[in-house]
């Protein structure tokens, strides 16, 4: 069976509180986020195009959301990791796992944000394209 699509297509990101995460990803990446409601969830859209490869995803405040170390993990596309998980610690997140090779597979690093989610950061070999 030929793939015609990446095999996860959009994330959500667990918030307590929607303001303080929107700026804590705001200032760490420098991502706009767009606010949206749907019913009584809240949540901040990550800007996306979906011509170019990876998801989009956003920020969620809703019932059964929970910020957590637990489970799926999203891994953030950045230049330079170090750079990164200092901007982080800046914004009132902290690192959990500093720059870290993966082989023929780049670089990652982790951190956890202002909500308490575990997020991961990863540069490929030979640094992001464009």
């Amino acid at each position: 069976m030929s793939m015609k699509h990446n095999s996860v297509n959009w994330f959500e990101i667990p918030a307590a509180d929607l303001a303080r995460a929107k700026a804590f990803y705001l200032t760490t990446f420098g991502y706009e986020l767009t606010d949206a409601e749907m019913g009584p969830a809240k949540f901040s859209m990550f800007a996306a195009d979906h011509g170019l490869p990876g998801a989009g995803g956003c920020l969620m405040q809703s019932e059964g959301y929970t910020p957590s170390h637990a489970g799926t993990m999203v891994y953030f596309p950045v230049p330079d990791i170090e750079a990164t998980l200092a901007k982080v610690e800046g914004a009132g997140g902290k690192t959990l796992v500093p720059k870290t090779p993966i082989g023929e597979h780049g670089h990652i690093g982790h951190f956890e944000d202002t909500e308490g989610n575990r997020v991961g950061l990863h540069t490929p070999p030979g640094g992001l394209q464009g």
